[in-house]
């Protein structure tokens, strides 16, 4: 793929340290943590390597990357070491996918509350689909999914979502026979927002309770105890939005989805259009009307200000699995699942091209060769290395 011609690097390096400079009050060290690594990415500042070819004795010099999971740079690396370890998990069976999405009205309670609203969202989605799945007047069966975390919407701003993806089926309680969801339905949608929305809702309470919640700034006035009751009555008053797409084919075509979502940033570079003048262009999806590609316009203020909203706390997980696919037993339930449809592991073309080469090589620029590092540098040797070519190349 061409590198696009504007990165969010580029962005940060041209308007980071005036946006700190006017928003030290709400930005915290994880926030500078975050831009910092991603304005020094891949450049001089975090030392390299050599790499020479193998072929035609091609050298140079290769910056190395922050591996900050929010950097739009480094995220693909990540995401093809993540779908080779899950190429073997897949089984033959078509997929679903659903969407649950916290309402507009607890955006900012989400905000300032991350590391609870975003692991409630991520329990009570995940129990709705065990129980909903475990009822014999809907599927009768254990289920597993993967369930990723997103936080913005095409536009930057705050949309948190979790993102399920999950085999056509399960297993019965007692692991003896495969139960086939019924041809191109899972789960009946309007049931799965309405047990959603009572799991989540009993979750506020009891983190309440526990006095687990913060309320800020123009949220304060929350902590009294019957305006947050009152507050939650209003949440059952609306229809919560969970959405359920139409099923994917077979495991390539879940390979290919998961690629797109599982280590997806705020916004990829190859969005980015133009950044001039203070104001950053992008495009957009608007979903809302009818899936219309669009170019929006904002002050670099207002985009490191959205950008910046989707970061997570420190330590958090949003790549999850539940049900038969949890960690603990994921080998032994694929296994068995595997031996319930009669099936054996399938080797696809489609997917295969997803893998990442095991040997830790990649192509030649000049003659598609194998390139391997032949040497670490420092930072300061990085330097060393660059002046002593540029100085050979003003000789010669």
């Amino acid at each position: 793929m061409k590198p696009p011609p504007l990165e969010v690097a580029d962005i940060i390096r041209d308007a980071g340290a005036g946006f700190i400079d006017r928003n030290q009050a709400w930005l915290t060290c994880q926030h500078l943590k975050v831009l910092r690594a991603i304005e020094r990415c891949r450049t001089a500042a975090l030392g390299g390597h050599l790499d020479s070819c193998s072929r035609c004795g091609h050298r140079a010099i290769s910056y190395n990357s922050c591996r900050n999971r929010h950097c739009p740079k480094c995220q693909t690396n990540a995401r093809n070491r993540w779908l080779a370890e899950r190429f073997d998990e897949l089984l033959p069976v078509s997929y679903f996918h659903v969407v649950f999405t916290l309402p507009h009205e607890l955006s900012g309670l989400a905000l300032q509350n991350k590391q609870l609203m975003y692991g409630l969202l991520f329990r009570a989605s995940a129990e709705t689909l065990l129980e909903v799945a475990a009822d014999p007047k809907h599927l009768g069966a254990q289920i597993g999914f993967v369930s990723v975390l997103h936080t913005w919407g095409q536009n930057l701003l705050h949309h948190p979502h979790v993102h399920c993806v999950i085999p056509a089926g399960g297993m019965t309680a007692d692991h003896s026979a495969w139960v086939p969801a019924r041809s191109g339905f899972f789960l009946p949608v309007r049931v799965l927002s309405r047990v959603f929305r009572g799991k989540f809702v009993a979750g506020l309470k009891r983190a309440w309770r526990k006095g687990e919640i913060g309320f800020h700034g123009n949220l304060r006035y929350l902590s009294d105890s019957k305006t947050f009751h009152s507050f939650l009555r209003q949440l059952f008053r609306k229809d919560w939005v969970v959405y359920a797409k139409r099923p994917f084919g077979g495991p390539e075509h879940v390979l290919h989805y998961l690629a797109r979502y599982t280590h997806r940033v705020a916004i990829s570079n190859h969005r980015l259009l133009s950044c001039a003048d203070g104001q950053v262009t992008f495009r957009w999806k608007d979903y809302a009307h009818g899936n219309k590609k669009r170019k929006m316009a904002i002050s670099t203020e207002e985009f490191l200000r959205r950008f910046l909203l989707h970061v997570l706390p420190r330590g958090f997980v949003r790549i999850r699995h539940f049900g038969f696919l949890t960690n603990r037993h994921r080998a032994q339930s694929v296994s068995r699942c595997r031996q319930l449809l009669d099936a054996v592991p399938q080797q696809q073309p489609a997917t295969k091209q997803l893998k990442p080469a095991r040997d830790g090589t990649w192509p030649c620029p000049r003659c598609a060769g194998p390139m391997v590092v032949v040497e670490r540098l420092s930072a300061q040797q990085v330097r060393e290395r660059r002046a002593q070519w540029e100085s050979f190349v003003d000789t010669s």
